[in-house]
């Protein structure tokens, strides 16, 4: 009888009027995207966007901070989309495009705020200080929200350059990267207020400051910030679905696997006082692993469709499907080992360690040295 208590009350009787109010604005504007661009959409694409309302709602009524970035990120990137008046060389005249919000702006001060987010949680692990940490979290979350503005915008200019060269931003190396970033760090802040802890983001940003580092790079290097036409493989509704799953695992590993250098080292003596209990760091991990394995495999078989529909077949061993099979097998046996033999500790953690290398070897190795149906991903 205590127990039953104790249960929360099913989430709908949770429900108050600011949520339900939430969900009626999430779907007013997924209808008013309908009306304007549905003569632009396929049946498909139609029901994802319907598809994606309620989805948008739950997620702010489970997760509250979800809420105000949606709400940030909507009516900034309005406001974004306005200042063009239909025309691309606003871009370099208009104050705010110019400075902070045009998709190559906010994406740049998303890579800043990540940079100085790291700084942040290192000094404030270091140094014991609460203060320091909270501002690394608003930070992450000023990067996040900046982040998806760069996203959305993009996604806006893209079609500003032509009708035929539009296209949802996760189509090459540059824009899934930046969509790394910020599923990666959402993920972490999820996990952040879930245990109270914010020392676990001294290394989960390490990894997130290593793909800005790419983006930086990329960007200035090889100048790929600018917008390219989809090749014909990747003009597909599958790609809308197929590439965000699949990076919700990419995250999950690489959170995971910085969790595991964090455990290996508390483990030793290292920060041990600094960090959260070592079963704490083990749940996370877990965890991780655990959403990701299940997002990942999704990936995989949405992809699968897509090959039976672009190339003919589910199945082609590709090096790419090849190695994204490597990867689902890797997690497969670490969430095995974990729940069936209940082994817990050091193994694991550098098991995700490694498990990280496998996955960059499948995300970016494979795209650098091997050449199959996905070479359009090379660097």
């Amino acid at each position: 009888m205590e127990l039953a208590l104790n249960q929360p009350a099913p989430l709908l009787k949770r429900l108050t009027w600011f949520d339900w109010l939430f969900a009626a604005v999430v779907t007013v504007g997924g209808l008013a995207a309908l009306s304007r661009f549905g003569d632009y959409m396929d049946i498909y694409e139609k029901g994802i966007l319907l598809a994606s309302i309620p989805a948008l709602a739950v997620s702010g009524w489970f997760w509250k901070p979800f809420r105000p970035l949606f709400l940030a990120v909507g009516a900034l990137s309005l406001f974004a989309i306005s200042q063009y008046g239909g025309n691309l060389a606003r871009m370099e005249e208009a104050f705010f495009l110019k400075y902070l919000i045009s998709s190559q702006a906010a994406i740049m001060w998303m890579c800043a705020l990540f940079g100085l987010a790291t700084l942040a949680y290192w000094g404030g692990l270091l140094a014991r200080s609460e203060f320091t940490m909270k501002t690394a979290s608003t930070l992450t979350w000023a990067a996040v929200t900046l982040g998806w503005i760069g996203l959305m915008v993009r996604w806006y200019e893209s079609y500003l350059i032509g009708a035929d060269v539009g296209h949802i931003p996760v189509s090459n190396l540059y824009e899934v990267f930046v969509l790394f970033c910020l599923i990666t760090a959402m993920m972490y802040l999820y996990y952040e207020a879930r245990y109270q802890t914010r020392q676990m983001g001294a290394f989960v940003l390490l990894v997130i400051s290593a793909a800005v580092g790419f983006i930086l790079w990329y960007t200035f290097d090889r100048g790929a910030h600018e917008i390219q036409p989809l090749v014909p493989a990747l003009k597909s509704w599958w790609m809308k679905l197929h590439v965000p799953a699949n990076f919700v695992g990419y995250g999950a590993f690489s959170i995971a696997a910085m969790l595991g250098a964090a455990y290996l080292l508390a483990q030793r003596g290292i920060l041990a006082s600094r960090l959260p209990k070592l079963e704490v760091i083990d749940d996370v991990m877990y965890k991780a692993i655990a959403i990701g394995f299940a997002f990942f495999t999704i990936a995989t078989i949405l992809g699968a469709m897509w090959a039976a529909e672009a190339w003919g077949g589910y199945w082609s061993w590709d090096p790419k499907e090849t190695w994204a099979l490597i990867v689902w097998l890797n997690y497969a046996a670490w969430l095995h080992i974990r729940l069936v033999k209940g082994l817990r500790g050091a193994m694991l953690a550098w098991w995700a360690v490694v498990g990280l290398l496998i996955t960059t070897f499948a995300f970016i190795g494979v795209n650098m040295f091997l050449s199959g149906l996905h070479s359009y991903g090379e660097l």
